[in-house]
């Protein structure tokens, strides 16, 4: 079943509401670390493993590893 669009034209968008800013700022919502960069080798094995993990979260892989390692 297909959705009806309604068209607007210029300046026709209907009832508006202003709201308040409620957000934080975005420093105060990203609270970043300071990191290092280092090679870690790792077994093929060890790595396909974390793919598939990250894959099925949607996350990507070094960010599990990451996590892993801070933990």
């Amino acid at each position: 079943m297909k959705k009806s669009t309604v068209k607007c034209r210029k300046g026709e968008i209907g009832r508006l509401r202003i709201v308040e800013d409620f957000l934080p700022s975005p420093e105060q919502l990203v609270l970043r670390e300071d990191t290092v960069k280092v090679t870690l080798s790792r077994s093929r094995r060890s790595v396909d493993f974390f793919k598939r993990a990250a894959a099925k979260q949607k996350v990507p892989y070094q960010r599990m590893i990451r996590a892993l390692v801070d933990a």
